[in-house]
């Protein structure tokens, strides 16, 4: 090392390294930067737009299947199954035999929160969804009443009644030692819908405000459909889970149970 070099002057080969090491920081931070926009990008990702995604792949691959082998790839349900919850997709048997590339990420099969089934079985095979976080939340009110029921030898917390034989659910009353009310919001206009029940305590969603909804979207006369869920279906790829048929019947939909 020259002994004449001034102190504070480093070496050149110091100095480039410096300059490397300062710039290699530079990347390194907008690299992260970059991924940090990239996940928050996709864990905002809209929903709904998944799940038409995933209904648009599972619909192709059923309609191969069956045209291949002449049956629907669905998990048999009894009689006793609710119509809106049974003929489950079977995405394992799509998968396996190369009718699915991967199993969508949405599929409770996948870590998801919904069960992809197959309406219209008969006429026309369509996929829909079913929104297990609805059937959790049922369940839980569904498990609070029947501990009431327990401790109140066999009394319901009952509200007011909302149709002949079905009732709101009194969740002050349900609710038990301080546990926290249990609210959902609708998979089909984000508002709060209240949980009813019948006469023996079993619990269901009211969905009358999305289907008075679906019902003013749709062009279709509602004094001509049976069960007025199938406007429901016209307008969302999810299926009223956990329901009751309804006629209309004043302008309005009324449950029956």
């Amino acid at each position: 090392m020259n002994e004449n070099m001034p102190k504070n002057v480093k070496p050149r080969g110091q100095r480039r390294h410096l300059q490397k090491m300062s710039c290699l920081l530079l990347f390194l931070l907008f690299a992260s930067t970059a991924t940090g926009c990239m996940y928050q990008s996709q864990s905002n990702a809209d929903p709904k737009v998944a799940y038409r995604e995933s209904v648009s792949r599972i619909q192709t691959a059923v309609e191969a299947f069956q045209q291949d082998q002449g049956i629907l790839p669905m998990v048999n349900a009894d009689m006793e199954t609710p119509k809106y919850e049974k003929f489950r997709v079977d995405l394992s048997k799509l998968k396996q035999q190369g009718y699915l590339d991967e199993i969508p990420g949405t599929a409770f099969e996948s870590g998801g929160s919904a069960y992809f089934l197959i309406q219209d079985e008969e006429v026309k095979p369509t996929v829909k969804v079913m929104d297990l976080q609805t059937v959790q939340k049922v369940n839980d009110v569904q498990r609070m009443v029947n501990q009431y029921k327990s401790v109140h030898t066999n009394q319901l917390p009952r509200g007011e009644e909302l149709y002949p034989g079905l009732y709101a659910v009194d969740m002050e009353q349900a609710a038990q030692a301080g546990a926290p009310a249990v609210t959902l919001n609708s998979v089909y206009s984000g508002q709060e819908l209240p949980f009813m029940m019948d006469d023996e305590g079993n619990v269901y969603v009211d969905y009358a405000f999305d289907i008075m909804q679906a019902v003013e979207k749709s062009e279709s006369p509602p004094t001509k459909v049976a069960d007025m869920r199938e406007f429901l279906l016209e307008h969302s790829y999810f299926v009223p889970v956990k329901s009751v048929p309804y006629t209309w019947e004043n302008n309005t939909p009324v449950a029956k149970k």
